[in-house]
């Protein structure tokens, strides 16, 4: 599997929309509705779901994430802190969203200490996000480092060697695509946005956007980039 690949086949497509294996007059259309619905759930999504055949390197920018904290009255009373913006208190980490990684064989974690782009720093003490994805069938995200670790907010300073993406494309994500190709391929036997027949009372009109089914049926994967 390669990176941003089609989620379903040709022949996958053909047999949901019942087309006969030996009827080929339309092959060409059916890939290019394979591939655009394909795209259009990771638009959908906001992340892909193949894979890179072997690990490669990603850089990234670590952020200062301040935490909540709690703090005790006299009176008995414990109450949450919220950080003040802008300033690096005694709570919080150092964290990196990253591009989703299934597979952490050989992956390692390096920091450019001098902005001069060697990476010469190893970094081993983090922890990948979610804690729970793994046993959840789902990828990591994001490296959580301690407050104190050598990766401040230098651009582009940490540098991840890992395979990126999925090990393989959910079956949600399979049916999707189908749907939406299918979808595509009725909308080329509607020039003008319109299905169906009005004597018939089956006309509807095939707006420009992602399926509704779709839409609810990848909701799950969407990814969220930001504080964790």
């Amino acid at each position: 599997m390669t990176w941003k690949p089609d989620y379903c086949t040709s022949a996958e497509l053909k047999a949901y929309v019942r087309i006969a294996d030996d009827d080929t007059e339309d092959d060409a259309q059916v890939a290019l509705a394979v591939t655009a619905a394909s795209r259009a759930v990771d638009r959908a999504t906001g992340r892909q779901f193949g894979t890179t055949t072997t690990a490669v390197d990603r850089f990234y920018t670590a952020e200062f994430r301040p935490g909540r904290h709690q703090r005790g009255h006299p009176s008995g009373f414990v109450f949450t802190v919220d950080p003040i913006p802008g300033v690096i208190g005694p709570h919080g980490h150092w964290a990196v969203d990253v591009d989703d990684v299934q597979d952490d064989t050989g992956l390692t974690v390096s920091y450019d200490t001098n902005g001069d782009e060697t990476y010469s720093l190893t970094v081993t003490d983090y922890r990948l996000l979610d804690i729970n994805a793994q046993a959840d069938g789902k990828p990591w995200t994001g490296l959580r480092f301690a407050r104190d670790a050598d990766v401040r907010d230098v651009e582009f300073g940490v540098k991840v060697h890992a395979i990126f993406g999925w090990t393989s494309v959910p079956d949600t994500i399979k049916q999707a695509t189908l749907l939406q190709a299918s979808r595509l391929l009725s909308r080329r036997d509607s020039p003008y946005g319109v299905a169906g027949s009005p004597e018939a009372g089956t006309e509807i009109r095939l707006l420009p956007k992602l399926d509704p089914d779709v839409a609810l049926t990848v909701r799950p994967y969407y990814r969220w980039w930001g504080a964790r």
